[in-house]
């Protein structure tokens, strides 16, 4: 062996880097440091648990050589389990919920694996959901052995035995709460029960997400009331037997939209690449060092990492779909015409008793390009002075031709009280759009108008 080598890849797990938070945490006294878990081979925390728990299912006779690991997993623990195969020797299938990003789908199928996707919002008992269908197809499969890493207590004992040791090297002790986004409860539960054994004043904040279930239950026994959320790797509708609530001491619950944003300005302002849950834990981090009453020194877990979400949390169109940051087409046609001055003006038009002449005469007064031609209070079309001028240059129109003859019905009208989104394919197309309030034009948008107001807003 070449010195200083590892001799597989699952010996590089671990010691992953602490690293301050300098910017997101602007108007916050208290220190909030990361610990990048999303620099573990396998790219997340769940590396740690993968060959931990499965060498002791070999040791325990639970699974023959060659045999099928089979795990419900939304991504992340799927890599951890199926480098671990790789090195050994292994046969993987891995059971997700469909909401999970298509980039945790394909890494799985890179190594290998085979993989069933399963509806999300569906009970846990519910025979399609991905705990129900991973347990079918591990008592269907022949020497297969079923991880189950939510009830399985080896994944809190991973924890107990590498990270918690490992963060308490890395720090001697050197801070005061501890938190972790939470889902199966092995990351949180384990790492608390190892430092709380070195640092009784520690505390220790589990963060939790909206429509989840667990800071709820913690505080008041009431597991009811889970309802779906987008984010990934957080969370439960359920309480996993992983968890041991007496050694974490608060909660905090975040959302979708700031978690996911949190996500993209720790990207953007710090250089640090985790995914959507990392997100979370950092907003957690974040309220709950506003409620304390002295600084203190927080450490908060990223599990993964933001290559699995480009297609998400990373793509501008996904988080405009969502709503989760702002479209420069979703604004009110009324807002966006009063940003640029145009409210009162008045719509400059022509009759289809009128001559081209007529018409561009009328454009060169009032130095406007686009004209509609009304008759009897009826929209008939867009006249334009770029659809005018090749025509009347080659012949094909004179001056004397009415304008019912050039008129264009590539034009699309749309109230003043609508968002500019209804007529955003429009806009792209080139096309005309008329504004009208109570059926009456008040006014036109073109392409140049939407360029004013981006550049307007760019320089607020």
């Amino acid at each position: 062996m070449m010195t200083g080598a590892k001799k597989n890849v699952l010996e590089a797990i671990g010691w992953t880097p602490i690293v301050k938070l300098n910017k997101v945490t602007t108007g916050v006294d208290s220190e909030i440091y990361v610990k990048l878990e999303y620099m573990n081979p396998g790219g997340s925390s769940k590396d740690r648990i993968g060959g931990f728990i499965m060498d002791r299912a070999i040791a325990a006779g639970k699974l023959k050589p060659g045999g099928t690991i089979i795990e419900g997993t939304s991504g992340n623990t799927g890599v951890g389990l199926a480098m671990w195969a790789a090195v050994n020797g292994y046969k993987c299938i891995f059971v997700m919920a469909d909401k999970q990003s298509i980039e945790k789908v394909n890494n799985l199928k890179s190594f290998g694996a085979k993989v069933v996707v399963c509806p999300t919002d569906v009970e846990p008992e519910d025979p399609r959901s991905y705990y129900s269908v991973s347990k079918r197809l591990a008592e269907t499969i022949p020497n297969s052995y079923y991880v189950n890493q939510y009830d399985n207590l080896w994944n809190r004992e991973t924890h107990v035995a590498t990270t918690g040791p490992e963060i308490f090297e890395q720090t001697k002790g050197d801070f005061d709460v501890y938190m972790a986004g939470v889902g199966t409860g092995g990351t949180i539960t384990g790492v608390s029960t190892y430092l709380k054994t070195k640092m009784p004043k520690l505390t220790t904040v589990g963060v939790d997400v909206e429509g989840s279930i667990v800071a709820q239950f913690a505080r008041t026994g009431d597991m009811s009331g889970a309802r779906s959320y987008v984010i990934e790797g957080i969370g439960e509708d359920f309480i996993p037997e992983n968890y041991d609530f007496k050694v974490i001491d608060d909660w905090v619950v975040v959302g979708d939209k700031e978690s996911f944003l949190m996500t993209r300005a720790l990207l953007k302002q710090e250089g640090i690449y985790t995914g959507g849950s990392g997100g979370s834990a950092v907003v957690g981090a974040i309220k709950y060092a506003k409620t304390l009453k002295e600084p203190k020194k927080i450490l908060v877990i990223l599990p993964d990492s933001g290559n699995r979400y480009t297609s998400k949390i990373f793509n501008d169109e996904w988080m405009m779909s969502k709503g989760y940051i702002d479209s420069s087409f979703n604004v009110i046609i009324k807002d966006l015409l009063a940003d640029l001055g145009k409210v009162n003006n008045q719509v400059i038009s022509i009759t289809d008793h009128a001559t081209i002449g007529d018409a561009v005469k009328l454009m060169e007064q009032k130095s406007v390009s686009q004209l509609p031609v009304i008759s009897d209070g009826v929209i008939k079309g867009v006249l334009s002075e770029n659809g005018l001028l090749k025509p009347l240059f080659n012949g094909e129109y004179h001056l004397s031709d009415s304008v019912s003859l050039a008129y264009s019905n590539k034009y699309k009208v749309v109230d003043i009280n609508d968002l500019l989104s209804n007529v955003a394919d429009s806009l792209l197309k080139k096309e005309v759009v008329l504004v009208t309030d109570k059926g009456q034009p008040v006014n036109l948008l073109t392409n140049i108008d939407i360029l004013n107001y981006i550049a307007k807003r760019e320089n607020m």
